[in-house]
């Protein structure tokens, strides 16, 4: 009930499963788009950005325990969204 009188959203501390679960989702989103693209990159760029991602999914679970987990996330996100576009592709306004 506090949740809803405050207006804040829950902790992700309460929830680290869900939390987990929904950067697992995000990062095999990039992983499928950067895939999709490889033939626009080179050999050793696809590589570098296929192992990033494999090693960030395989240590997750450790990542997300830590105290900025939300932070750090987000920015690795941003970081891959930067090689694959992915939130352009998502975007509904950019979609004729």
């Amino acid at each position: 009930m506090h949740r809803f009188v405050t207006g804040q959203r829950p902790s992700s501390a309460l929830h680290p499963g869900m939390q987990v679960d929904f950067y697992r989702q995000e990062l095999i989103r990039h992983q499928r788009c950067l895939r999709y693209q490889r033939e626009y990159y080179s050999e050793r760029a696809y590589s570098s950005a296929e192992q990033a991602l494999v090693r960030l999914i395989e240590n997750l679970d450790q990542v997300c325990r830590s105290q900025n987990a939300d932070r750090l996330m987000g920015d690795l996100l941003k970081q891959f969204d930067v090689v694959t576009n992915l939130s352009a592709w998502s975007n509904p306004k950019l979609v004729n």
